[in-house]
């Protein structure tokens, strides 16, 4: 490994362990100041903190299935993070490296929870559309893997994309990287 892309693994780290930190920090309050309290309005009709224990996976599919889930969310981190790994240091993808790291916190927070609790803590509840309650961690994915459907879909080249994969073209004419 060259020193460049040594230097943007140990930002992608910092990246997940920031976000990851941030994630279980705003759990932690929620557990303290929401737990066995009525709901708190954020924007009334709209907005509200309150404080849910979920046992399954999104939108509360696969209740009471944590061992499943604690070993499908470690696969799926493992498999992001040998990703990471592999995506070119080159400037043009460094949003891809962002996006890819805040997948990884928003699995490694929820992961850390259903571990120590066996269950995930949400409190964000969008009243007006009765969206289901979540947390800072599920942000992070949904955010981060709509960025990079529209990065894929409308920023990178058909090059870009083979060499994201791993197809391009060496110097010397081989495939691979």
């Amino acid at each position: 490994m060259n020193k460049q892309k040594g230097r943007f693994l140990c930002l992608d780290f910092l990246l997940v362990a920031a976000l990851v930190g941030f994630d279980q920090f705003t759990k932690y309050l929620a557990a303290v100041r929401l737990k066995g309290n009525p709901a708190f309005p954020i924007i009334d009709g709209v907005l509200q903190l309150q404080y849910l224990e979920n046992r399954g996976s999104a939108f509360g599919m696969l209740q009471g299935q944590r061992w499943f889930l604690f070993v499908t969310g470690t696969l799926f981190i493992a498999v992001l993070t040998f990703l990471l790994f592999r995506i070119p240091v080159q400037k043009k993808f460094r949003l891809f490296h962002i996006l890819i790291a805040g997948i990884i916190s928003g699995g490694l927070g929820n992961l850390i929870d259903r571990f120590r609790f066996g269950y995930v803590v949400d409190f964000i509840y969008f009243v007006l559309i009765d969206y289901p309650i979540f947390n800072v961690a599920d942000s992070y994915v949904v955010v981060s893997a709509i960025a990079l459907f529209f990065l894929i879909l409308f920023v990178y080249r058909d090059e870009d994309l083979e060499q994201l994969i791993g197809l391009h073209k060496k110097r010397d004419g081989r495939a691979g990287q």
